[in-house]
C-alpha cells in the first residue's frame, strides 16, 4: 500500500481482510510502498515516514501478524531500486504507454503534474517489487491484472535476453546431483517424460518436486525449472495474478471511497464519529419523504448492508425500503451497530501499537532485514546473468 493518508474501511474490506487470510496460506511479503507514493504525491507537504508507520500500525491492528508475514518498508530495500533500474533498460517505452491505468490516472489526477519519468515508469518499479521476491502469486483485483501482466512480460523478456548463461546444461546437471540420488533420478525421469510426451501432469509433478527441495539455492531451483522445460535458466519467474474478491465499497456519498473525496470512515474511527457519518450518508435520491418507496439497488447504505449485515437484515432493509415500511434512519441503525462492533477492537489494538513505537519500528526493521536477504539473492543472480557481478 502507498502511504498517502489514513486507511479506511474500504481498505479493510478490499485488501486487509484478504491479506489476513493469505498469511495463513502462503509465505507473504507486505510492504509500505513509500517510493510509489512519490509517483503522484511528490509535492505533497506530508511526512511520508509518519504516514508509513501509521499504515503499519493499521495493518497490525487489522490482524496482519509479523510472525506469519514479512512486513517492511519499500525504501529500506535498496535492491528494489537497483532492479527497477536494470529492468528499465530492457522495457520498451510502448509497453508503459499502453498500461490502462496510465491514461486513466492522467485524466483523473489532472490537478497534478504527472508528466514525469517516475510516473511513466512506475509499472517497472512495481515489477521490481514483485520480481525481487520471485513471487508466485500477487493478490490483486480485476482492475490491477494489467500490472501483473506487464510484470510477466518484463520477466519473460529478461529471461529471453539473459537466461542463456554459459555452461547452462552443465550447471543444471550439477544442481540435479545436489538433490540426492533418489530425488535426482526422479527429476531426470520426469524431465525426460515431459520432453518426450509433453504431458502437463508430468510437468506439474516435476515442478512440485523442485519446490520441495530444501538443499537447492534459489538460483539452482530456477535453473532446473528452465532445464525441465527445455529452455534457458528462468532467472525471474513469471508471477500469477491471484484474483481477490474486492467488494464494491462506496463512500459516504455513493462514489468510490477515497481519501481525496473526503467520503471515508477511517480505520478504527471512534464510535460517535461512525454514527454521525453513517446517519448523514446519502441514500436513494428519489426517496424525498419518509412515505416515498425507495430502491435499494441505487442506495449506498444498502451496498454497505450487503457487506456488513446478515442476509435476514439485508432482506429486511430491502423490503422496508421498497415498501416505505422503514425510514432511512431506521435502515442505518443496524449498520451503525455493525460498523462500530467491527472497528472498536481495531481501534483498541491500534492504540496499543501506537503507544509502543519501538515495537512497531522493530517489526519493520526485522521484516526489512528478512526481505532484503531474499531480494539480495535475486539481485546477485540478476547481476551475474547480465554480467556485472564483478566477483
Amino acid at each position: 500500500m502507498r502511504p498517502t493518508g489514513k486507511l479506511h474501511v474500504g481498505h479493510y474490506h478490499g485488501v486487509l481482510k484478504n491479506w489476513a487470510q493469505l498469511q495463513h496460506e502462503y509465505e507473504c511479503f507486505f510492504f509500505v510502498a513509500d517510493w510509489h507514493a512519490l509517483t503522484t504525491h511528490y509535492d505533497d507537504q506530508i511526512d511520508i515516514e509518519d504516514v508509513a508507520m501509521a499504515t503499519v500500525i493499521d495493518w497490525l491492528a487489522a490482524g496482519i501478524n509479523p510472525n506469519l508475514a514479512t512486513i517492511f518498508v519499500q525504501s529500506r530495500i535498496q535492491e528494489h531500486a537497483e532492479l527497477h533500474l536494470l529492468l528499465s533498460m530492457i522495457t520498451p517505452l510502448s509497453w508503459l504507454e499502453r498500461v490502462p491505468t496510465y491514461k486513466d490516472q492522467m485524466a483523473r489526477l489532472n490537478d497534478r503534474d504527472l508528466a514525469t519519468y517516475g510516473f511513466l515508469g512506475y509499472p517497472v518499479l512495481q515489477s521490481a517489487d514483485i520480481l525481487a521476491y520471485r513471487a508466485g502469486n500477487v493478490p490483486v483485483g480485476h482492475d490491477q491484472v494489467a500490472h501483473v501482466e506487464i510484470t510477466r512480460e518484463i520477466a519473460r523478456r529478461f529471461n529471453h535476453i539473459y537466461g542463456r548463461e554459459p555452461g547452462f546444461a552443465e550447471q543444471a546437471e550439477a544442481a540435479v546431483r545436489k538433490m540426492g540420488k533418489k530425488a535426482g533420478r526422479l527429476y531426470t525421469d520426469l524431465r525426460k517424460a515431459y520432453q518426450e510426451q509433453g504431458d502437463a501432469e508430468v510437468l506439474e509433478r516435476a515442478q512440485a518436486l523442485l519446490t520441495e527441495q530444501k538443499n537447492l539455492s534459489i538460483g539452482d531451483r530456477e535453473r532446473l525449472f528452465g532445464y525441465l522445460e527445455g529452455t534457458g535458466r528462468i532467472i525471474l519467474p513469471e508471477p500469477q495474478a491471484l484474483l481477490t474478491k474486492v467488494p464494491r465499497f462506496p463512500g459516504l456519498d455513493g462514489e468510490k471511497m477515497s481519501k481525496s473525496y473526503n467520503n471515508t470512515i477511517a480505520l478504527g474511527e471512534e464510535a460517535g464519529v461512525i454514527e454521525q457519518k453513517i446517519k448523514t450518508m446519502k441514500t436513494d435520491p428519489a426517496r424525498v419523504r419518509r412515505t416515498d418507496p425507495g430502491n435499494p439497488d441505487v442506495c449506498p447504505v444498502y451496498d454497505w448492508h450487503l457487506i456488513y449485515s446478515e442476509p435476514s437484515v439485508c432482506d429486511w432493509a430491502a423490503e422496508g425500503c421498497r415498501s416505505a415500511g422503514i425510514g432511512c434512519l431506521d435502515c442505518k441503525g443496524p449498520l451503525i451497530d455493525a460498523v462500530v462492533a467491527e472497528q472498536t477492537p481495531i481501534r483498541e489494538r491500534a492504540k496499543q501499537f501506537a503507544a509502543d513505537p519501538e515495537l512497531v519500528n522493530s517489526i519493520v526493521l526485522e521484516g526489512s532485514e528478512a526481505a532484503r536477504d531474499v531480494a539480495r539473492e535475486t539481485l546477485e543472480d540478476v547481476r551475474s546473468a547480465i554480467g556485472i557481478s564483478y566477483r
